[in-house]
C-alpha cells in the first residue's frame, strides 16, 4: 500500500480502505454502548456515536499514513475519538459545571495514551457512573495498540503534550459561562512564550483537535519511523493545521452556536474581514510547516482537505455571511480545495439520499 498523493487517488484509498474499517470499528462501540446500565451514560454514548461519525471518519484518513499497518492505526483512532466525542457530550450537557468534574473525566484520554496507565473511577465527582466498563475498554483498546507499537517511547511525550492541551480546553471551556472566557486567557498567559503570535482564542482552537495524535501514532506503527519525524509531526501540526481544522469547524457552527448561546471561538474577531484573513494565514501556515514533514504533498493534500470538506457542509450554504466568507477562502485552497469540496457535496447527498440509515451510527 502506497501513501496517496493525488486528490482521486487519496479518495479512491479513503472509501475503498478506510471507510469500510471505521464503520466496522463504530458498529462495535454502538454495540457496547447500547449495554452501558446507565440511562443517562448510555444515552450520551449513543448520541456521541451517532451524531459525529464524521469525525472518525475524518480522522481515520491519517491511518492512512501508517501504510500497512492502517487497520491497526483505525483501531486506535475510533477508539480515541470515541472517548473524546464521547467525554464532549458528557461536559456539554453536564448539569453540574464542575471542573473537577470535567477533569477527572478526561484522565481517561491521558491514560489511553499511556500504555501502562491503571484504569480509574473516571466518574467519581458525577452520579451516574455504571457505564458498564465501557469508558474502560475503550481506554483498553488505545493501550493496546501502543502496546505492540516499537516506536512507541518516541512519541510519547509528544502525544502527552497535546493531548493535554485538549485536556486542559475541555474543562476551560464547560465550566459555567461567567467563568470559562477568564479561565482561557489566563490558561493562554500561562503557554503564551512557546507559541507564535496569536490570540487566546486562536490557541484554543489550536488545541482541540485531534489530528497531532492520529498522524503521530499512524507514523509510529510504521518499520521506518524514524525519532526526527515525531517532532516534525509535532510542529507541523500543532499549532496550525490543527488550528485551522478547529477553526474552520466554528466557522460553519456559528448560526447554531449563537442561537445555542454556545462558546464559539470565530466569535472574538472584531469583524467578517479580519476572520478571513485569519483563516487564510492559518492555511498559509499550515502549507509552510507541511513543507517540512515526510511525504509533504500527502499533508498538503489534507490542508485542501479540511478546506473543501468543511466549507462543502450544508451549513455554509444556510448562513450568508459565512457563504460569502467561505467563497473567499476557498479561492486559496485553489483546484484541490474545490475538488474535496464537490466530493464532500456529492459525498452527504449520497448518504441522504440513498443510505440515510447510516445515520444511525
Amino acid at each position: 500500500m502506497t501513501l496517496p498523493l493525488h486528490p482521486l487517488s487519496l479518495m479512491n484509498q479513503v472509501y475503498r480502505n478506510i471507510m469500510p474499517v471505521v464503520h466496522d470499528e463504530l458498529t462495535y462501540w454502538k454495540k457496547r454502548a447500547q449495554d452501558i446500565p446507565n440511562e443517562e451514560l448510555r444515552e450520551q454514548a449513543l448520541a456521541s456515536i451517532a451524531n459525529k461519525t464524521f469525525h472518525c471518519e475524518g480522522g481515520s484518513i491519517m491511518a492512512l499514513t501508517a501504510l500497512g499497518q492502517k487497520d491497526a492505526a483505525i483501531k486506535f483512532i475510533v477508539a480515541y475519538q470515541t472517548i473524546s466525542d464521547y467525554l464532549d457530550n458528557l461536559c456539554d450537557r453536564s448539569t453540574s459545571l464542575d471542573a473537577q468534574d470535567f477533569a477527572a473525566l478526561h484522565e481517561s484520554m491521558e491514560d489511553a495514551l499511556t500504555v501502562d496507565a491503571p484504569l480509574q473511577s473516571y466518574y467519581r465527582y458525577r452520579e451516574d457512573r455504571d457505564d458498564g466498563g465501557y469508558l474502560g475498554e475503550l481506554v483498553q483498546a488505545c493501550q493496546s495498540v501502543l502496546r505492540e507499537m516499537p516506536n512507541y517511547e518516541k512519541i510519547k511525550p509528544y502525544l502527552l503534550e497535546l493531548c493535554r492541551y485538549y485536556c486542559d480546553l475541555q474543562i476551560h471551556k464547560h465550566v459555567c459561562i461567567d467563568e470559562r472566557e477568564e479561565r482561557l486567557k489566563n490558561w493562554y498567559e500561562k503557554n503564551r512564550q512557546s507559541l507564535p503570535d496569536m490570540k487566546w482564542y486562536e490557541f484554543s482552537a489550536c488545541s482541540g483537535s485531534t489530528l497531532g495524535v492520529f498522524c503521530l501514532v499512524s507514523y509510529a506503527l510504521r518499520s521506518d519511523f524514524e525519532a526526527c519525524h515525531a517532532e516534525m509531526i509535532r510542529g507541523g501540526y500543532f499549532p496550525y493545521i490543527q488550528g485551522l481544522h478547529i477553526l474552520l469547524d466554528y466557522f460553519i457552527d456559528q448560526d447554531e452556536d449563537r442561537k445555542g448561546g454556545d462558546l464559539n471561538f470565530c466569535f472574538y474577531y472584531a469583524n467578517d474581514e479580519e476572520l478571513c484573513n485569519r483563516l487564510i494565514h492559518f492555511l498559509q501556515q499550515a502549507d509552510q510547516f507541511t513543507s517540512e514533514l515526510p511525504d509533504q504533498k500527502f499533508h498538503k493534500l489534507i490542508n485542501r482537505g479540511l478546506l473543501g470538506v468543511y466549507l462543502s457542509d450544508r451549513k455554509v450554504n444556510e448562513q450568508r455571511e459565512v457563504r460569502l466568507l467561505a467563497k473567499k477562502v476557498m479561492k486559496q485552497g485553489g483546484v484541490v480545495s474545490h475538488f474535496f469540496y464537490w466530493n464532500g457535496r456529492v459525498y452527504r447527498w449520497v448518504q441522504e439520499r440513498f443510505f440515510p440509515w447510516k445515520k444511525a451510527f
